[in-house]
């Protein structure tokens, strides 16, 4: 367990909450957010999901490994 909250505590300094991001695609959502749509991250949970309010106004969160995204300035 020690192994995974250290990799959750990775996570949470490479995407702070205020990191831009850019979603590429997301492909196990049934609702997904579209491709190339922008937004901010707001937080990361104790189990690694990243929290991003989309700019569509959305909120939806991401999953390292499944959903494909980057950084933006």
């Amino acid at each position: 367990m020690l192994g995974k909250r250290n990799e959750i505590e990775v996570i949470k300094k490479a995407y702070p909450k205020g990191t831009r991001i850019r979603l590429i695609s997301m492909s196990d959502d049934p609702r997904p957010i579209a491709p190339e749509t922008c937004g901010t991250v707001d937080a990361v949970d104790d189990i690694g999901t990243i929290h991003v309010k989309w700019d569509n106004g959305r909120t939806l969160g991401l999953c390292l490994g499944i959903d494909h995204f980057e950084k933006i300035s």
